[in-house]
């Protein structure tokens, strides 16, 4: 059997705004497969909010998902480097894509964006008026409820890096 290079694959973690995607594209230049859920659920689906209501993004997001998984897998195990180009906003969820990677022969690298509440509504403000896959409009109140729900990584096991953001 010939020897393959060990597929690398960076988990970015951080909430809408926090600079993970203006890295994943950074690391498409230099030649690493992107996968982005949000650009295959707007590709399929629209905007955000617009083309669809809010409360059925989930419903869309999880076909998407386990495909995105599955092309992980695959790249993976065909000695492919990788960014996933998503939030990751739970422990569990990281947990899966970091078993994910370990189990089709890769090595993960957990970069965790952090931007305080400040940061991120600026950015926003800004994205806000775009309309690409990676635009989705979030208002204060959204943006309380995203910092509410988000599991901040804690360097407990996680194995992180964190990207302060500014």
């Amino acid at each position: 059997m010939q020897d393959r290079d060990v597929a690398e694959v960076f988990l970015l973690c951080g909430l809408t705004g926090s600079g993970k995607t203006t890295y994943a594209k950074h690391l498409e230049g230099q030649g690493i497969v992107r996968l982005s859920v949000d650009e295959r659920v707007h590709a399929r689906h629209g905007r955000y909010g617009v083309d669809y209501p809010e409360h059925r993004y989930f419903e869309l997001e999880g076909p998407v998902v386990t495909e995105v998984e599955a092309e992980l897998a695959a790249l993976v195990k065909a000695g492919t480097s990788v960014v996933i180009d998503r939030g990751l906003w739970d422990r569990a969820g990281r947990d899966r894509y970091k078993k994910l990677v370990e189990e089709h022969g890769g090595r993960w690298h957990l970069l965790y964006f952090k931007a305080d509440r400040s940061v991120l509504r600026r950015r926003l403000h800004i994205r806000n008026q775009r309309t690409d896959g990676n635009a989705l409009t979030v208002t204060d109140e959204a943006l309380d409820d995203f910092l509410a729900r988000f599991e901040e990584p804690t360097g407990e096991g996680e194995g992180e890096e964190v990207i302060q953001q500014s």
